[in-house]
């Protein structure tokens, strides 16, 4: 009886010691909670942002959307996978909207841009830093900043401007959803370092996540 009372006791231990481990690599490992979420169904997410579109209200419908999409980060990154370069994954184009999921290298920068079309961002992985900017009559100056942490949306008016800073060490990963077709608008971006005005585009946007895939020698294609 001795030695089964021992063996139990010794089982039970290893069991704790098991628990213990376990626990520890999900508090240390920023997506261990979210490894056994299933698969986010890429299809119903966009169908389900069109018709949310022809709400009265588009962009809070949308947000809403979205907002239940990231708050599951473990499906989005089964349906997308795991960001291993900066990128566009273009998930629907249209005139009325544009869905895509942009992933962002460690420490990438965007400068200062506007969209002429309102926004809405939901992070599903990483983190993602907006510092917010006005026009004024010498130029563009900054006012206000938000981080957007992993579930969070931000929805931005059709007139916001802002740069984008990934602040980690490791790559960031957002679902970004327009009202309006964001490859084919003109608009502009600001120089980093002079803050002069200048034309942008989708495809300018683009360029820049090649170049800075190219200067981390990522050479997939984006």
């Amino acid at each position: 009886m001795s030695k089964l009372k021992d063996t139990k006791i010794d089982l039970q231990r290893r069991a704790v010691v098991a628990g213990a481990v376990a626990a520890s690599s999900q508090l240390f490992s920023p997506l261990a909670a979210f490894a056994s979420s299933k698969s986010m169904d890429i299809d119903r997410f966009v169908a389900d942002c069109i018709a949310a579109n022809k709400e009265t209200d588009a962009q809070v419908a949308v947000n809403e959307v979205l907002a239940r999409a990231v708050s599951t980060p473990g499906a989005v990154l089964a349906a997308l996978g795991e960001p291993d370069k900066a990128g566009l994954n273009v998930l629907l184009r249209s005139p009325s909207l544009t869905i895509f999921a942009a992933t962002w290298t460690p420490q990438m920068n965007l400068m200062p841009h506007d969209h002429l079309m309102w926004a809405n961002i939901g992070i599903y992985t990483g983190r993602e830093d907006n510092i917010f900017w006005k026009r004024t009559p010498e130029g563009i100056e900054a006012y206000g900043a938000d981080a957007l942490f992993v579930k969070d949306t931000a929805m931005l008016p059709e007139d916001a401007l802002h740069s984008v800073t990934n602040p980690l060490q490791r790559f960031t990963g957002g679902i970004h959803v327009y009202g309006g077709d964001f490859f084919d608008t003109t608009r502009s971006q600001w120089d980093p370092e002079t803050l002069e005005e200048e034309p942008s585009d989708g495809a300018r946007i683009r360029r820049m996540f090649q170049r800075e895939n190219e200067r981390l020698g990522l050479t997939k294609e984006t």
